[in-house]
């Protein structure tokens, strides 16, 4: 059987298309977009403007992130259903994207570009919008997944830099943290003064606030600067504190305190010989001397203490006091003046941060002015003058808008003190009340009509909307067309169709026969075999059975007669048949020519009543009479 489907008896018809100049230059212009938006298949000759058009707006609407069943690579040159189908679709979804601009089946089919232009303007603006969008989103999230799985060499160095630092930083903690020494007794009596307390808690960690010559030769030339009272400047004067005696009063008081400490033990609380190496820092002479000096320096302060000697010493403590005191107010502003100073810092290093800034942004600025040079020099002399003026043209009007607006906004607020005086005038003068009432009344009255009238134009502006979407159903020559040419490419598929499943039935019936005939014969023989060997027993039921033999072979003969028979019946008919379609087509042909000569004749008589009513011609058929 054959499988190729014949030729359709109605053959295809190209309908006549208009093909203007804008629709060709519409077609030209969406192409280019497509392009320069990045879709370029839109540059294969092979495929039609459709397939181009139709490709380009299905790329933009999925690259925008919405969702359209279709997959035209592989779909080109599609049939009639095909593409009614995926115009629905593309249809369907531009309202879901807010697509200002109305777009309907029938125009992408019949490519009228004029009115798919600014839908595929919209959707390359749209795409390139979420391309930008989606560009610095799918950047940073390719860094990081980069950054879950890989490390750059800087990275592996930073981390082991990272952790000798903190480990190195930890340690030093743990080796230079205050470590308490000593700790006071429950026993020991109260410090009263604040100064005597600081000076304890420091020898609890291990630190004198010793009296060294040095220190105490500096706070003597600093004594000497401090102008003090009357009463004990003449005191001071008299007598003197010594060195020594002061140096032996400071290491008194720290014995003082001291007694009433006890070393810090691990366990039990009692003072080792390594801790007490460490303290001392293994100087026993040293200390033996110290020791010895003060039991002098005792007894002499016994011996010669005086009224006088008592007042330097008082004098010598509230010289500390005020010293201290100083040293406290000095240390406040010298915290007040590191503040500011970091602060000045912070600004400073902004400051150049800004100003390496402005640099950078200054040498850019100046790349580029040199850049616009050359170009300006290559450039047309002329069109640069030109576009000097039109520049210096929107600078002067953009000056002139803004000093119109703000004399606008002058005289604005000048009519409406005129408007508020006019308004306490009419207040102040009742007589003028009357007038202004009438005036009022008059404004009521126009506004209403004003209302009325805008009614009306309102419910005229509905009618013509209403008429207008009755005329816009009416379909135009072009959709007939379009409409026409439609439905004879879905009754060529239809017959197709037909055809193939009549074929596919001729084909079963063919089948289902050649099945009954085999099906007749291997009975046949079944029976023949099952028969053969009693005939052959006698020579009586041979003879019968090759007269049932010749019965059978007489009765095929005549089934295979009439099945010839058939043949040419169906064969004369099927050439009946072929020449009444020959004859039609000829029809068909001469019917086409035919219409083709009246059209040609149409528009030669079309041609001949515009040159007999052309006035010019009129007088030369008179003048030639």
């Amino acid at each position: 059987m054959c499988n190729t489907c014949p030729s359709s008896p109605i053959e295809q018809q190209e309908v006549e298309t208009r093909e203007d100049e804008e629709q060709n230059i519409k077609l030209t212009e969406i192409l280019e977009l497509l392009v320069a938006a990045g879709y370029f298949r839109a540059r294969i000759k092979g495929l039609s403007p459709f397939d181009k058009v139709v490709g380009g707006m299905t790329w933009c609407i999925t690259t925008c992130n919405f969702d359209i069943d279709v997959d035209l690579l592989f779909q080109e040159n599609s049939t009639i259903g095909q593409k009614i189908a995926l115009t629905e679709k593309i249809v369907s979804v531009l309202p879901k994207m807010k697509c200002p601009h109305r777009l309907e089946p029938h125009q992408i089919q019949g490519l009228d570009f004029i009115h798919i232009f600014p839908v595929v303007q919209w959707l390359v603006k749209r795409a390139i919008e979420t391309r930008e969008e989606m560009g610095d989103y799918i950047r940073s999230y390719s860094i990081s997944q980069f950054q879950k799985t890989h490390r750059l060499p800087e990275d592996d160095e930073f981390m082991q830099r990272k952790e000798k630092a903190i480990k190195t930083v930890t340690d030093i903690f743990e080796v230079y943290k205050p470590q308490r020494k000593y700790k006071r007794q429950k026993g020991a009596e109260e410090l009263l003064d604040e100064e005597s307390r600081v000076h304890a808690t420091l020898l609890e960690y291990g630190r004198r606030y010793g009296f060294s010559r040095q220190a105490g030769k500096t706070e003597q030339a600093e004594d000497k600067k401090i102008a003090l009272p009357p009463g004990l400047g003449t005191a001071g004067k008299s007598e003197p504190c010594d060195e020594d005696d002061l140096q032996a009063a400071e290491e008194l008081r720290i014995k003082t305190l001291m007694t009433g400490m006890a070393a810090m033990a691990t366990e039990e609380g009692k003072l080792t010989a390594s801790t007490v190496g460490q303290i001392v820092g293994l100087q026993s002479d040293e200390i033996k001397q110290i020791v010895s000096e003060y039991a002098e320096k005792q007894s002499e302060l016994s011996a010669e203490e005086r009224p006088e000697r008592l007042g330097a010493a008082q004098q010598h403590r509230r010289k500390v006091a005020s010293l201290n005191k100083q040293i406290l107010q000095k240390t406040k502003l010298l915290e007040e003046l590191q503040a500011k100073c970091a602060d000045l810092q912070a600004k400073c290093t902004e400051a150049k941060k800004t100003l390496t800034e402005v640099k950078s942004y200054g040498e850019k600025l100046d790349k580029e002015l040199a850049a616009l040079e050359t170009i300006e020099s290559q450039a047309d002399s002329s069109v640069l003058q030109s576009l000097r003026a039109l520049v210096a043209m929107n600078e002067n009007l953009k000056s002139q808008e803004q000093e119109f607006k703000a004399h606008c906004r002058e005289e604005m607020e000048r009519l409406q003190q005129n408007i508020e005086n006019l308004k306490a005038e009419a207040a102040e003068n009742g007589e003028e009340q009357e007038p202004n009432r009438i005036i009022e009344r008059q404004y009521k009255t126009e506004k209403d009509k004003l209302q009325k009238i805008r009614l009306l134009l309102a419910r005229r502006n509905r009618e013509i909307a209403i008429l207008q979407r009755k005329i816009d159903e009416v379909p135009s020559r072009a959709e007939l067309t379009q409409y026409q040419k439609r439905f004879i490419e879905l009754y060529s598929q239809v017959s197709a169709t037909h055809k193939e499943t009549k074929q596919f039935f001729t084909l079963y019936n063919t089948l289902d026969d050649k099945k009954v005939y085999l099906e007749k014969e291997v009975n046949l023989l079944n029976s023949i075999y099952d028969n053969f060997h009693q005939a052959m027993a006698s020579s009586g039921s041979r003879e019968q059975f090759l007269r049932q033999m010749e019965q059978i072979v007489e009765g095929i003969k005549q089934n295979r007669m009439k099945m010839e028979k058939k043949k040419q019946e169906n064969k004369m008919r099927r050439d009946q048949l072929n020449d009444e379609y020959l004859e039609l087509l000829e029809k068909q042909r001469l019917y086409f020519k035919t219409v083709k000569e009246f059209k040609e004749m149409e528009m030669q008589a079309s041609q001949t009543v515009s040159l007999l009513s052309d006035p010019s011609v009129k007088v030369r058929g008179k003048k030639l009479e």
